[in-house]
C-alpha cells in the first residue's frame, strides 16, 4: 500500500481541470522554493487502524494536509477550494490497488500565512478510510 499522499496525488493529477503536474506544480512531503505557485500534499497523523482479528477487513484511517502556495490570494484560494470539492465525499474508489472507502474534508480551506516571499499559503485537511 502506498503512502496516502501518493494516491491522493494521482487523484488530483487525474483531474485535468486543475492543471497540476507532479514534480512541476504538484509535490509530496516537501514544499519546494520554486515554482511560486504550487500544491504540496503532506501525510499527517490519522486515527489508529481498525482493531480486528480479521485481516481481510482491516481498515486504516490516515489523514493528509494539502497546502497551496500562490502569488495571488484569490487564485490560491480558488485552487485549494477546487481541490476540496474534488476530494470531499469521494467514496468507494480504487487507486493503485487501495480501496478508498471515504475521503472527508476535516478542515475547510484557510489561510495559513504569507511566506517570506509574500506568497499566500492556504491549507485544508482530509480524513481518510482505506484498505487494500
Amino acid at each position: 500500500m502506498n503512502p496516502t499522499s501518493v494516491d491522493i496525488k494521482d487523484i488530483i493529477e487525474s483531474d485535468s481541470s486543475l492543471g497540476l503536474v507532479f514534480a512541476d506544480t504538484l509535490f509530496i512531503g516537501k514544499e519546494p522554493t520554486k515554482p511560486n505557485n504550487c500544491v504540496t500534499i503532506f501525510d499527517t497523523y490519522g486515527r489508529p487502524p481498525m482493531q480486528t482479528y480479521d485481516k481481510s477487513e482491516q481498515y486504516y484511517y490516515p489523514s493528509i494536509q494539502i497546502r497551496v502556495r500562490n502569488n495571488d490570494y484569490l487564485q490560491g484560494w480558488n485552487i485549494i477550494n477546487d481541490i476540496k470539492v474534488l476530494l470531499h465525499n469521494r467514496a468507494q474508489a480504487r487507486w493503485n490497488g487501495t480501496l478508498y472507502s471515504a475521503i472527508i474534508c476535516s478542515q475547510e480551506p484557510a489561510l495559513l500565512d504569507w511566506d517570506e516571499n509574500n506568497r499566500a499559503r492556504f491549507v485544508t485537511s482530509f480524513d481518510i478510510q482505506r484498505r487494500e
